[in-house]
């Protein structure tokens, strides 16, 4: 029996390793059921708990991105890239593929179907007549709060990280085994590659127990249901559970804004580039004023190395030649200009010169396992592109401006 601001803890006899915490708010009974992504009981036991008929609404740790690749996998299919690129979406997605390319290697290693017991729950809850509750937040949210909760000189170690642990041949130890039964699936694939698992706690798992409570405290309010079953990650059970059962979310409406706000970049950190613009233009007034053959040779050697690296970042992703000679030609020009990124405009020429075919889109997730196949699929490899042809530019602009500076310092 459960009474208000109190859990009752109950035990699957069959499996103690998934608990249940039943929390009575208000007029309405929430029941949280702490899953493990790698057991096939889960799913059973998510089956089974459904088909008491209990229950009047089913909550799913899903945010609307994800349960759209669950119950429609083929709507990678329809992304458009030239849309990606222009809102500066590109390292995001290929974020995103990756993080899934590792899940699902994960998987294949169990021999189980990514996200099965959201499956089910979704699957039984529609056969019951039941609303499906989506309740956790956007990844792409997720995974910029997570960007900027990490210092900025660790944001590409992280990105590498995530790279290096798709393409890894290695198994699972029985150690991690363990630990991806009990944690949240989106934690055990970040806490393999992430230097500091802490960086990772407040906007991967903490924010989520409170953006999920709040989440179901406002469908409970808003829509008087008398008991909800929330599916989620074991690692989520017991912070939900404290937020439920000391209703610590006076507003939850509020909250949830909050929690889905991306924090602003440091003011200094968006001034830098044009700092950097500033120092570069300076640099090449003074070398034109001291003689026009400095200023010349200065301006060559910018054009070469900042449009060679970008350029050279392109080949390495194996671009398209013309996408190769648009790098070396747009990188000097969009680095005097912050607002333009070399690599949002290779990335647009690879996407008219090679534009990615259904098939592309249809094998990305099998693409994405492989570091052939990242190079191989015409999707992956225009993200490649984006990011290789920006970084190699990027490196250009700090290589080319200590040159310009050497130059005036000698001449």
């Amino acid at each position: 029996m459960t009474t208000t601001n109190t859990a009752t803890v109950i035990d699957s006899p069959a499996n103690p390793a998934e608990p249940i915490k039943t929390i009575q708010l208000h007029d309405c009974k929430i029941t949280l059921l702490g899953t493990a992504h790698v057991s096939k009981a889960s799913a059973d036991k998510v089956q089974e708990l459904i088909a008491t008929g209990q229950y009047d609404a089913v909550a799913v740790e899903l945010c609307p991105s994800r349960h759209k690749a669950i119950v429609n996998p083929d709507a990678m299919a329809k992304m458009d890239l030239f849309q990606v690129i222009k809102k500066g979406q590109a390292s995001m997605v290929a974020a995103s593929l990756a993080l899934g390319a590792f899940q699902q290697r994960m998987a294949e290693q169990f021999g189980i179907e990514p996200g099965a017991e959201m499956r089910v729950a979704i699957k039984d809850a529609q056969t019951a007549h039941l609303p499906v509750l989506l309740i956790d937040r956007e990844i792409g949210t997720t995974m910029k709060r997570i960007y900027r909760n990490v210092p900025w000189w660790r944001r590409m170690n992280l990105f590498a990280g995530l790279i290096a642990s798709v393409i890894s041949k290695e198994k699972f130890s029985e150690a991690e085994i363990e630990k991806l039964k009990e944690g949240d699936v989106l934690e055990s694939s970040f806490s393999q590659f992430a230097e500091n698992e802490q960086d990772l706690f407040q906007p991967l798992i903490s924010e989520r127990d409170e953006y999920m409570s709040a989440r179901l405290i406002k469908e409970s309010r808003e829509n008087n249901y008398r008991h909800i079953l929330a599916i989620v990650g074991a690692g989520h059970l017991n912070g939900m559970a404290r937020q439920l059962e000391t209703l610590a979310i006076a507003n939850p409406h509020e909250r949830i804004a909050q929690l889905d706000t991306i924090p602003p970049a440091s003011r200094w950190f968006k001034l830098i580039p044009w700092l950097i613009v500033a120092l570069i233009l300076t640099g090449f007034v003074l070398g034109f004023m001291r003689s026009p053959e400095l200023g010349t040779a200065m301006v060559l050697d910018w054009i070469l190395i900042n449009g060679g690296l970008s350029a050279l970042g392109a080949a390495m992703a194996f671009a398209h030649p013309l996408s190769i000679l648009t790098a070396f030609l747009a990188a000097p020009l969009t680095s005097l200009n912050p607002t333009i990124g070399a690599g949002m405009v290779v990335a647009a020429a690879e996407t008219y010169l090679r534009k990615p075919q259904v098939g592309d889109f249809n094998r990305l997730r099998s693409d994405t396992t492989t570091l052939k196949g990242w190079w191989h699929n015409r999707v992956t490899r225009i993200l490649l592109i984006f990011i290789l042809s920006t970084l190699g530019s990027a490196i250009g602009t700090y290589v080319a401006g200590f040159r310009i500076f050497e130059q005036l310092s000698t001449g």
